[in-house]
């Protein structure tokens, strides 16, 4: 077992899931360190809508009563015996890529994203919902010290994922980029679009998401279900909603795409090939990130200081968090912080 500074095992607060819709703050023990893992006492943690798929069972339990949050900044406190880069003190960040084999097709060519066997945060280990995390060295990002935790938490996979759906988005130099839904990530990938030229329509649904939409630059503000004004040279889902897909498609110009950004949709309704898909419109998806695409995104943030906009909750606040992220009650990013 890991020891505390006592001698005695290292036990911590977390927020655990023993049932659907249902979190409970108990205690655990943290188990012993692998030997390439490190362990972190949690600083920030973003709430994400997949913590939501998570606790809903809308994903399939994979660990009873798993923690939640994979968005986590932290400290190094302690290391395994097999560490090579990471030090007690350092400032780290956890990602909802956990560990890949290494070894397969798509890990050979970069693309360890889709490896068949790879395992996540939150989801398939205990995250950040917790005073204490265990994160592998091979996944965890080495964070500048003078980094905020609560403003770089939701980079971490909000920021992730908004930007690796960009870059699938195709989008060309001064295009006009279609958001279904203005999120946390949302608002952290149009503010990406803009700084590099695009012009950027959001369709969305709730008071608070399109006040952000309009702060952040949005030319047009409407609802997900009414055709923007002008055809969209892409367009990202970022909503989980299936019946936006068509609806994406129909205001993509021919050309186009559309991408889908989030691990869980309802059902997708029958399309037209020719309403949907014809003229060469392309429909891509994400699946997760490779720990490339977080380097890249995390050194495209600092240089052009991208932040979140962030309503903070106090760890012991996290099923009030995951309530107004369900209900759409507060927009941008919602992050729990250790206070």
């Amino acid at each position: 077992m890991v020891l505390g500074e006592d001698g005695g095992t290292r036990r911590g607060r977390v927020w655990a899931t023993p049932s659907a819709g249902r979190l409970e703050l108990t205690t655990r023990e943290v188990p012993a360190l692998l030997p390439d893992e490190v362990l972190l006492t949690v600083l920030a943690c973003g709430v994400c809508r997949t913590d939501l798929h998570v606790v809903d069972r809308e994903l399939p339990e994979r660990r009873p009563a798993v923690v939640p949050g994979h968005q986590t900044v932290g400290r190094v406190t302690a290391v395994g015996d097999a560490v090579q880069h990471l030090r007690v003190g350092d400032l780290v960040g956890s990602t909802w890529l956990r560990r890949t084999c290494g070894a397969c097709r798509w890990c050979r060519e970069g693309r360890e994203n889709l490896c068949p066997t790879s395992a996540y945060t939150g989801w398939d280990a205990d995250g950040g919902y917790a005073e204490l995390a265990v994160v592998p060295e091979p996944f965890a990002y080495l964070l500048p010290a003078d980094n905020e935790p609560t403003t770089t938490a939701p980079l971490l996979c909000a920021g992730i994922i908004g930007y690796r759906a960009l870059g699938r988005a195709n989008l060309p130099p001064g295009g006009r980029l279609g958001i279904y839904g203005f999120g946390s990530s949302a608002h952290l990938t149009a503010r990406l679009a803009i700084a590099q030229g695009a012009e950027v329509l959001a369709m969305t649904r709730g008071g608070p998401s399109r006040e952000l939409a309009r702060r952040t630059g949005a030319t047009y503000v409407g609802d997900p279900r009414t055709r923007p004004p002008v055809p969209l040279d892409s367009a990202i889902v970022f909503a989980p909603a299936g019946e936006l897909v068509p609806l994406a498609l129909e205001a993509t110009d021919r050309g186009g795409t559309v991408v889908l950004a989030g691990i869980h949709m309802s059902d997708v309704p029958a399309m037209s090939y020719a309403d949907h898909l014809f003229r060469e419109r392309d429909l891509r998806t994400v699946t997760a990130n490779t720990r490339a695409d977080g380097a890249a995104f995390l050194r495209l943030a600092r240089a052009l200081r991208l932040e979140p906009d962030v309503t903070e909750y106090a760890f012991g606040r996290a099923g009030e968090a995951l309530r107004d992220l369900r209900d759409g009650a507060v927009s941008g990013s919602l992050v729990l912080t250790m206070t």
